[in-house]
């Protein structure tokens, strides 16, 4: 095989293609996920504490504002990480890229427990959104390119899982650890989990071989903003961004739409539970979704998903005016479709894109709809009192589904057995 000079270094493609090698690269990339999900959704359930401890006692509204603003800043940090991470890794390769935002993430997580003010919190948790973005696009780019084809939409449906996986953990954290300034010492561990993969892990072959034409050294913006990609890049964009604005803004409000509905005490316990059905039911959508997709089609998964997620979104937050062991039972039923869709769109979003630029438009499809996505999680809160409380503000962002569900019925048409580009 021959050997490759990158920036007047020599690299030489290794290995990947044995399964021992292969699980380790699985575990790792799931364990960084379900990190990512633990650091994205701790600020959640950790919310009305943050605020108090760091602003004190101040007016709902003003509350309200604080947690919006956090929030949203998280999701900027993610938009911008994954666009960006995209661009490193197909410029650098997948291993730096993946490793380098896994230790970003880490080490602003822990300092986002020891900031003194809430403008501190929310510059750490900006690079923390930062680092959390580029580890979903990577992962993912790598194992798609590393994975025999006939079992790859399995693979990254399981993959998916670890999102939810992370969010559970979350809720679990909140019920075991009181302080959250404690919770978020877990930024620990994804930094020993990049050393260890600094030390394991080897560079996609995929990638290196590419990069060994010396033609295909432009640079990837250049390629992905060509008439070429942007039919793939516009539906892929829609079709990813339409769930996300959803996704987020009722996951990230949800603890504090389930604490509305109870008056008579604090509602730490349900807040938790809560959080934690939200990730059972992710949990076991995501890791059936590469047999739905092996058995209906990636197009006819991606309706059924969209189609439950509009529904369900009108039941749980139209028909409940108070808490009843119901909303659990609902919030599993609409986690279990949030699940599936984000493995099926994992799944397809990579193969639409050839190697040069696949992490590149990946990190684009998955992450220009996470800035609407941060307006809308920043808007339930600012507008919830306009639209007469969170389950009617969180009814209407929900609405997006319908977006998705039509650009998926029509503008989908040519996603039947879509095959990997060289």
């Amino acid at each position: 095989m021959s050997t490759l000079t990158i920036d007047e270094q020599v690299v030489k493609p290794q290995t990947s293609s044995s399964a021992a090698y292969r699980a380790v690269l699985f575990v790792i990339c799931f364990f960084s996920t379900a990190l990512g999900g633990s650091v994205s959704t701790l600020m959640s359930v950790y919310l009305p504490v943050v605020v108090k401890d760091l602003q004190g006692t101040v007016p709902t509204n003003e509350i309200n504002a604080i947690s919006g603003y956090i929030n949203a800043i998280f999701i900027f940090g993610w938009a911008f990480g994954g666009f960006t991470w995209g661009v490193i890794s197909d410029k650098m390769g997948r291993k730096k890229a993946l490793l380098l935002a896994i230790g970003s993430y880490g080490v602003f997580t822990i300092l986002t427990g020891l900031m003194p003010t809430w403008w501190g919190v929310l510059l750490c948790r900006f690079f923390s959104g930062f680092g959390v973005g580029g580890v979903l696009v990577t992962s993912i780019t790598l194992v798609s390119e590393v994975w025999p084809a006939k079992s790859k939409a399995v693979i990254i449906g399981i993959l998916s899982i670890a999102f939810p996986v992370g969010i559970f953990s979350a809720g679990l954290i909140n019920l075991i650890v009181s302080s959250w300034r404690s919770g978020f010492l877990v930024g620990v561990i994804p930094l020993t989990l990049a050393l260890i993969g600094a030390l394991i892990l080897n560079e996609s072959e995929n990638w290196l071989n590419y990069r060994n034409d010396i033609a295909n050294r432009e640079n990837p913006l250049n390629k992905l903003l060509s008439k070429n990609h942007r039919r793939e890049l516009i539906v892929g964009s829609l079709t990813f961004g339409t769930m996300l604005i959803g996704l987020w803004a009722i996951f990230s409000w949800l603890p504090t739409w389930v604490q509305s509905l109870i008056t008579d005490h604090d509602a730490a316990k349900e807040r938790g539970l809560s959080m934690m059905c939200m990730g059972m039911g992710g949990l076991t959508g995501g890791f059936f979704s590469g047999w739905l997709v092996n058995l209906l089609s990636i197009r006819r998964s991606m309706v059924i998903c969209f189609a439950v997620c509009a529904g369900m979104s009108f039941i749980l937050f139209k028909t409940n005016t108070t808490f009843s062991t119901a909303v659990y039972v609902e919030i599993i039923i609409l986690a279990l479709f949030f699940g599936a869709s984000q493995g099926v769109l994992s799944a397809y979003i990579p193969q639409l894109f050839s190697t040069g630029i696949r992490a590149t438009a990946t990190g684009f499809c998955f992450n220009i709809g996470r800035i609407f996505t941060a307006t809308a999680v920043l808007f339930v809160g600012v507008l919830v009192s306009t639209l007469g409380g969170y389950g009617n503000a969180l009814f209407i962002f929900s609405l997006v589904f319908l977006i998705g569900l039509l650009v998926v019925l029509f503008g989908h048409e040519k996603t039947e057995g879509i095959k990997q580009k060289a």
